[in-house]
């Protein structure tokens, strides 16, 4: 007499993942996905911040162009080139200041810097791509500190540092160094 297996009695092995396995991959996964999110947004912010870069740079370049074209054209004499309190007829200004249009000597830094209406600014093209309706973009975040050291009679420097904050970094700051010559 032949035995008859009952059908249902064992169970054939199935192959494929467990409930915990998919929960523990779904887990895995999200944390590697949020780990991308972030990733990508602080390279998105970085890359929103290097626009700031760009004008503290500009804006350092500026302040010491001002003074070489200033001593250059006779707008301020070799005594003057220097800060307010360390020497008679000193003309720049000493801490960080607002950034300003310069006032009537065209140059940045000094006491006659036009302050009183907006801060300095940047224009840039409207939304159809030109200036004709440009976009005005104050720089109320940034400061300028201008300060010139004497390194003997005919030879001085300039450190120019231009601080902002952009977002969640606040306080960055570009710093700009160089010499000076009495001489053209």
């Amino acid at each position: 007499m032949r035995k008859r297996k009952s059908v249902g009695m064992r169970r054939p092995s199935q192959a494929g993942f467990t409930l915990i396995e998919m929960m523990i991959a779904t887990v895995v996964l999200s944390i590697g996905v949020l780990g991308l999110a972030a990733t990508l947004a602080d390279g998105l912010a970085y890359m929103d911040m290097s626009k700031y870069d760009y004008i503290a740079q500009q804006k350092a370049s500026e302040a010491v162009e001002s003074i070489f074209s200033a001593r250059d054209m006779g707008e301020a004499t070799w005594a003057s080139i220097c800060n307010v309190g360390s020497g008679t007829g000193c003309i720049f200004l000493t801490g960080a200041k607002q950034l300003c249009d310069p006032g009537p000597d065209g140059i940045v830094g000094t006491a006659d810097d036009n302050c009183a209406g907006l801060p300095d600014a940047i224009l840039l093209p409207g939304p159809d791509g030109k200036f004709s309706d440009a976009v005005r973009v104050p720089l109320s975040n940034f400061t300028r500190t201008i300060t010139i050291t004497s390194i003997n009679a005919n030879l001085a420097q300039i450190q120019v540092v231009v601080t902002y904050s952009s977002g969640r970094w606040t306080g960055r700051t570009y710093t700009l160094t160089t010499n000076i010559s009495n001489f053209s």
